[in-house]
């Protein structure tokens, strides 16, 4: 397999549409008021789950292309300090934040001047390959979480 087709399968992969939801698909049409609560049995509410999608994709983007980059705190920097979301706007913010990472990190990835096996030299071992699968699966397994309690809160 070339480079090149390797680039285009880990897209697909993080575009989702096969084994998975796209994040469009996941994400829009949340009613308002069920975007704070936290259905019974659940770790987390739909507006948590959105900002710790956010927060660790833009981790993960910055680590790759920033060797300066310092991440959040272990695990508390990676969630919002609140259920519900702090704003009426702040839904569709998290969301375009999402997208714009999202974008970014494709692009590194589709760039093919990059090194998808070198690891990185700030790094210890990961290489843009590795975090590419670290965003689809990331992404993947919240997605599929925000699909059960869209379903449990009966959305």
């Amino acid at each position: 397999m070339t480079d090149d087709a390797l680039r285009q399968h880990v897209l697909e992969l993080l575009d989702g549409g096969h084994a998975h939801s796209s994040f469009d698909a996941v994400v829009e049409g949340w009613p308002a008021e069920l975007r704070g609560v936290k259905p019974g049995g659940s770790a987390h509410t739909p507006w948590e789950v959105l900002e710790h999608l956010r927060i660790a994709q833009w981790d993960i983007l910055e680590f790759s292309r920033d060797p300066n980059h310092e991440s959040p705190p272990w695990p508390e920097g990676y969630w919002p300090p609140e259920a519900e979301p702090p704003s009426e706007h702040a839904w569709k913010e998290s969301a375009d934040a999402f997208r714009r990472d999202f974008g970014e990190m494709r692009k590194l990835i589709a760039d093919p001047a990059a090194d998808f096996f070198k690891p990185f030299a700030h790094g210890a071992g990961q290489t843009l390959l590795r975090e590419a699968l670290l965003v689809a699966d990331h992404n993947s397994f919240h997605l599929g979480e925000m699909i059960a309690l869209r379903r449990s809160l009966g959305a």
